[in-house]
This record gives C-alpha cells, structure tokens and sequence, in this order.
C-alpha cells in the first residue's frame, strides 16, 4: 500500500530541538516528492499516513511517545489512517521490543535512516537537498545542528548508545545552510548538537566551534547567533573571546552543569570538580560582560545526599544564573548509572527540584527587576492577547523567559527586532512598552 500524494502525510516530532531538525530534513525531502505534509496534525482529516519521530531520552520523553504512538495505532486499526511509521531516538533504542508491541506499525526506523523513510513512503530521497529543510519554527529563527552523536561517558545519558558517536560536520557544509536559512529570512540561528564544544576534533584534529562562530558572524542578515549544549569539561576558552567580539553573537552561553558535588560529579563521570566548574563560570563572566548563562541540573542522582544537595543549593544560590533548568534523575537502561541503585524515592526528587526553583525564582526576579526602567532590544515573536510576545538576547525559545509587550496602535510585526522600555518585571516574564 502506497501513501496517495492526493492526501497528507502527519509528522509529529517530539524530543529535543536536534530532533526537532530530522525532522525539517524529512518534510523537505518528501515535499520534493510531491507529498502534502501536514506538521504536528490537529485531525487526521485528508490524511492517510503518521510518521511519528519519538524521543526517548529520560522517563518522561519515552512515556510521552508511547502514548502518541498506542494513539495512531488505534487510529490505524479503526481505519482512520491507512500506514504508520515510527522513527527517532525511541525506536533506535527499542526497535526490537516496539516491533512486537506495536504491529501496526508499517516500518521503524533509526535516528540516521531519513533515506530509507523517504523511500519506503514512496519518494525519491535527494541528496542534492542536504542543508535544506523546512522550518517548522516561526520563519525568523531556526535551530543550526554541527553535528551528530557524542563521545562524552555521561554516566546518566543514553545518547551516545542512541545517536553513536560525535561526528561534526564540515564547516563549509554548515556555512551553506546558514546562508540557505537566512536567505529564507531567518535571522536569529540557534547552535546546537550533543556536545558544541567537541565539534571539529573528529574532522580537523582539534577543537574548531571558534572558528565555525567567526564564519557564521559573517553572514549579515543573521542578528543572533545563540550557543547551546556547550560541555563544561575542556571548555574552549577561545569562544568566549569571539562571543565578546562579535556583536551578532548573543551574549549567551547554555552551559549544563548536572551538579557542584565532587561526589557526585565522580559518579555522574562529568570529568569536572566543583571548584572546576566555579572557575569556568567566573572565567566565562569575566571575559564576556552582560551574560547570560543558561545552565541545568539534575536531583535525586544515586548516593545524592542531603550535604550534596545542600551544596548544590549553596551554589545556585551563590552564581545568581540568569537562566536555569532542573530534571530529576531518570533511571535509564544502558547508562552506566543504571548498575547504581536507584536509591531515592521519587518524592525526594522532586521535592529537592521544587526547592532548586524556588531558589531561581527569586534570582530570577532579582535579575529581571534591575531591568525594569531600561530600555532592551527584543524579537517579537507572537501575538498573544493584548500583548505581542518577544525575547532579550538572554532568551532562547521555548526554554527561557519572555518580554510582554503591551499592544499600542503602532503596528508590530512578528520577526522583527524592536526597542523595548521595561515597566515591569515578574519572576520569570518582564512587560514593556515601545517608546512612543
């Protein structure tokens, strides 16, 4: 049974933003097929095909896509759809065990088989598409991933046995995409892959994300050029130098410390101390005036005691970070950490995140109020309400705080960059108006 171009194909992709670019690669590939790809479908009206692209990182992500995926396998069955397809970082770590669970599913495939997909639905997959996709974001930002898999020994992570090991692409090849995407009228790029800080080593022998940096600041039309998932072990200094240097660069470095405890940095083999990681924030503050530093980390990790969380706690409370995210740690099949035991209960997890963003709460009102009577340069991004929504420089989509920009009879226009006057600021959100 072939896929009708009469009809649509469904792409739900769940997961992180790297996934979330797999899947702009495959709606362009199958768009030049002649398919009609409805992304992240409302109904299943004028569809008879599902591809699902799952994640399957922690606990949460593989529930997440379990019950999307049980949900188009009933509608299959009920004749709703007639194919189902599965792809992405849960069926690459359990294909074998989905293929008997879920017999409605028409093919499974891995992380890197977007040729294989394309061709089973019936397109011809080109290779003189590769750098192309199809923006899913709002068009004027757009996720730029260097590369693939990572080398790293995380103790918690199941990524390396997912994606396989780091491997960067040329920079020529990233610059081309770069320059493709702001010619469709992108202007703010977010860097990404599993580990930033390691690209280049495979290709070129050392270290290169510097290099790749002064190349992307030259492409004009970019305004923002945001840096993710940057390694805190063997941090190269010299970004930080070229993030100060370029005006295009956002002062802005996402920066996962996972933990502050020597213990629990060992186990968690971060290759990290405590006082390491306290060096690098200040060397990263000291070099690059006004950033903001985005971090994250994990509680109830195997052995956390409550020393090691009460200096976790110190230590947050101590760097006022601008940004901050917390997960409680998900006890995963394959990870070393698996072989430790999964000794605290759920409830003291989450109890010691609620804590952790308390602390942030009001450090992140303690920030954000200092802002309040100046005037900052902010993206609009939506319309929402009486309000258009924007972000600073400090903000990255869908994981930082938002700017509420108070609707005025001037008109705004989503994509486009604007001064903003702060009048008032909440623990997580700042309202503003633009200066008349």
């Amino acid at each position: 049974m072939t896929t009708s171009k009469n009809n649509g194909i469904g792409l739900v992709s769940l997961g992180c933003a790297k996934n979330l670019v797999d899947s702009e690669v495959l709606i362009k590939q199958l768009e030049y097929s002649k398919f009609r790809i409805v992304f992240e479908p409302k109904t299943l009206h004028h569809i008879d095909t599902v591809i699902v692209n799952t994640c399957g990182f922690i606990g949460d992500a593989k529930k997440e896509s379990i019950d999307i995926i049980l949900h188009y396998a009933e509608a299959k069955r009920t004749g709703k759809i007639q194919r189902l397809f599965l792809m992405g970082c849960l069926t690459e770590r359990y294909r074998h065990e989905l293929a008997i669970e879920i017999p409605e599913a028409d093919g499974i495939f891995g992380v890197n088989q977007l040729p294989e997909i394309v061709r089973e639905i019936g397109g011809e997959y080109r290779t003189k598409l590769l750098g192309e996709r199809k923006i899913t974001t709002p068009p004027h930002y757009a996720y730029l991933k260097i590369a693939e898999g990572c080398d790293r020994t995380c103790s918690f992570c199941a990524i390396p046995s997912i994606r396989g090991p780091h491997k960067s692409r040329p920079i020529g090849e990233i610059v081309s995409e770069a320059k493709y995407l702001a010619e469709t009228g992108v202007k703010e790029l977010l860097v990404i892959s599993q580990d930033t800080t390691f690209y280049g080593i495979d290709l070129y022998g050392r270290r290169r994300l510097a290099d790749l940096l002064n190349n992307l600041a030259e492409i004009k039309a970019i305004q923002w050029i945001r840096l993710h998932y940057t390694y805190p072990h063997a941090f190269p200094f010299d970004v930080l130098d070229v993030i100060r240097d370029h005006p295009n660069i956002c002062n802005y470095i996402d920066i996962p410390l996972q933990h502050i405890s020597n213990h629990i940095l060992r186990s968690m083999k971060r290759g990290m101390s405590g006082n390491k990681s306290r060096e690098l924030i200040e060397r990263i503050r000291n070099t690059i005036p006004r950033v903001a530093i985005r971090t994250t980390f994990i509680t109830g990790y195997p052995g956390e005691s409550e020393n090691d969380f009460n200096e976790l706690c110190q230590f947050v409370e101590a760097s006022e970070f601008e940004r901050m995210g917390v997960f409680t740690y998900s006890h995963e099949e394959g990870t070393p950490a698996y072989q430790l035991k999964d000794n605290l209960p759920e409830k003291i997890k989450l109890k010691r995140q609620a804590h952790l963003m308390q602390l942030q709460e009001q450090i992140s009102l303690k920030h954000n109020q200092k802002l309040v009577g100046k005037e900052i340069n902010v993206l609009i991004d939506r319309e929402e309400n009486e309000f258009w929504v924007g972000r600073s420089e400090a903000d990255s989509p869908e994981v930082d705080q938002e700017i509420f920009v108070r609707k005025t009879g001037n008109p705004i226009h989503p994509g486009t960059f604007y001064t903003v006057h702060i009048t008032e600021a909440n623990h997580f959100d700042l309202l503003g108006e633009i200066p008349v």
